[in-house]
């Protein structure tokens, strides 16, 4: 199911979801990757940011369920193997990988216990794995809840917890480190769910909306059609700018989850 959906996003997928330069520099950040390792990045999608972490001289593998979106992969980038795939089934030998990025897949997940069981297995011990997503608490924070409230209601079930995801993780073998607030930045070259946040005229690119999956897979047409009639009302009298502010929190838009797999877990 997954990977049919991603196989449907995947068609234009690589002309708004770039790799952001900022998280980009901060996914490796968290990672702390040596030059001399073998990391993966899981819930690759196209491969952008897998290509990004390659040009810096680091060792990724690419996994992803949608043969569509790989193909696309290995065009831009042939030295990555590439790999159908899943979190929960990664078909890589034990301890075989210093390090593990996933960046806005993990509520695509079908099993969070058995997914960080196989990333646990498959990680090196004393190797970080580096989550980055949103969760429920931030996800309410939208001010996109205002023009697209269904949408953005199915999107949010979908999303696990911070706590759900600590205890995934505690369960099946890593000691959560630490989690760090990431607000949107203006410039941001990733055009994922909120990246509107600051620009909503950005919503209004058929393009933008087809490269997000609560968009292209979640949404009704008919709530799609009359929260851009609402928010091109509202952005044209000026009201967008009150609304935007109602919103604002201090939660984070997204989040940055680092875990560690203990040195001497062998399991």
């Amino acid at each position: 199911m997954m990977a049919a959906k991603y196989d449907k996003i995947g068609i234009d997928y690589n002309l708004t979801r770039k790799a952001d330069p900022y998280l980009t520099k901060q996914l490796l950040s968290h990672l702390e990757p040596d030059h001399n390792g073998k990391y993966l990045d899981i819930g690759c999608g196209t491969g952008n940011y897998t290509h990004e972490f390659q040009k810096k001289g680091l060792d990724f593998i690419g996994i992803d369920p949608s043969k569509i979106m790989l193909d696309k992969a290995r065009l831009r980038n042939e030295t990555v193997f590439w790999k159908i795939g899943s979190a929960e089934n990664t078909g890589l030998p034990k301890n075989f990988i210093d390090g593990v990025i996933a960046s806005l897949t993990i509520h695509h997940w079908t099993d969070l216990g058995l997914a960080f069981s196989e990333l646990n297995r498959v990680l090196k011990p004393g190797g970080r794995i580096v989550i980055f997503t949103s969760t429920p608490k931030q996800m309410q924070g939208y001010w996109l809840n205002q023009y697209f409230p269904k949408m953005l209601s199915d999107s949010i079930v979908q999303m696990p917890s911070l706590e759900k995801v600590k205890g995934a993780m505690e369960v099946n073998g890593f000691k959560f480190m630490e989690n760090h607030r990431y607000f949107i930045h203006p410039d941001l070259e990733n055009q994922f769910l909120y990246c509107g946040k600051q620009n909503p005229e950005l919503y209004f690119d058929k393009r933008i909306r087809r490269g997000i999956s609560s968009f292209s897979s979640l949404s009704n047409r008919v709530e799609v059609e009359k929260g851009l009639m609402e928010l091109r009302k509202d952005i044209d009298s000026g009201k967008i700018e009150k609304m935007v502010k109602s919103y604002e929190n201090d939660f984070g838009d997204y989040l940055f989850v680092i875990g560690k797999k203990p040195t001497g877990n062998n399991a």
